[in-house]
C-alpha cells in the first residue's frame, strides 16, 4: 500500500474510533442510598424497628401482628441495585418497584432474604402471583452463606429481571408484565422472630 493511502487509512480508523467512544454511553455511576448512621433516605412502615448500627440497617422484630418495612423514599425504574444482608432468623425480602397499601401491604415483586431453604434469590410477586421463579433448597446450599454476609444484585430493565446472589445467578424473568416503577422495601415478615440486616445499599440507574 501506498504510504500516502496508508496514512489516510490510518487516521480513518482513529477518526472513527474517537467518534464511537464519543457517542457511546458513558458508564453508569454507583449510588449509596445509606449514609452508613441514619435512616435518611428511608421510612419505616408497620412494626418491628429498624436502626443503623455499624453503617447497616438493623430489622428486628417479635412475632408481630404487622409485617415491618423499611421504604425508600424515591421510586426506582430501570436499575441495577445491590446489596449485602445477612439473616440470623426468620424471614425477610427486598421488594423492587413496590407502592405501599395501607396499612402497611407491599404490592410488586420481592427478592426473597433469608436462609438456606426459603428460596433465597427468587422472585415472589407478593398479593399476586406468588413464585415466579426461585432456585431450589440443594441449589441454595451452593451458594448461601448463613452465617456471613452475602451480596445480591439485582439487574432490572423493563421487563427483565435477574438477580444473582454471591456471583450466582438465582433467577430470572423475561418480559414481565408486573410495574415499571416503584418503591424499594426492605421487608421484615409478621409473625416471625426476625433478625436481619442489609449494608453497602448501592444503585446504578434511575
Amino acid at each position: 500500500m501506498h504510504k500516502s493511502l496508508s496514512f489516510i487509512v490510518s487516521v480513518t480508523a482513529i477518526c472513527l474510533m474517537l467518534t464511537a467512544s464519543t457517542w457511546a454511553s458513558p458508564p453508569e455511576k454507583k449510588k449509596s442510598l445509606s449514609d452508613g448512621r441514619t435512616l435518611a433516605g428511608w421510612h419505616a412502615v408497620g412494626e418491628g424497628t429498624w436502626t443503623v448500627e455499624d453503617g447497616a440497617f438493623v430489622g428486628r422484630a417479635d412475632q408481630t401482628k404487622l409485617y415491618g418495612l423499611l421504604v425508600s423514599d424515591e421510586t426506582y425504574s430501570n436499575f441495577t441495585v445491590s446489596y449485602k444482608f445477612k439473616c440470623i432468623s426468620g424471614d425477610s425480602g427486598f421488594y423492587i418497584r413496590t407502592i405501599i397499601k395501607k396499612p402497611e401491604k407491599a404490592h410488586g415483586l420481592q427478592v426473597q432474604v433469608g436462609r438456606t431453604g426459603s428460596g433465597v434469590g427468587g422472585v415472589y410477586e407478593s398479593y399476586g402471583r406468588a413464585w415466579l421463579d426461585r432456585p431450589t433448597a440443594e441449589e441454595e446450599e451452593t451458594f448461601l452463606k448463613d452465617k456471613d454476609w452475602n451480596e445480591m444484585k439485582i439487574d432490572a430493565r423493563g421487563g427483565n429481571i435477574v438477580v444473582h446472589v454471591n456471583g450466582v445467578k438465582t433467577a430470572e424473568l423475561k418480559d414481565d408484565p408486573g410495574r415499571a416503577q416503584g418503591h424499594f422495601a426492605l421487608q421484615m415478615h409478621a409473625g416471625d422472630i426476625v433478625r436481619v440486616m442489609f449494608k453497602d445499599v448501592q444503585i446504578q440507574g434511575e
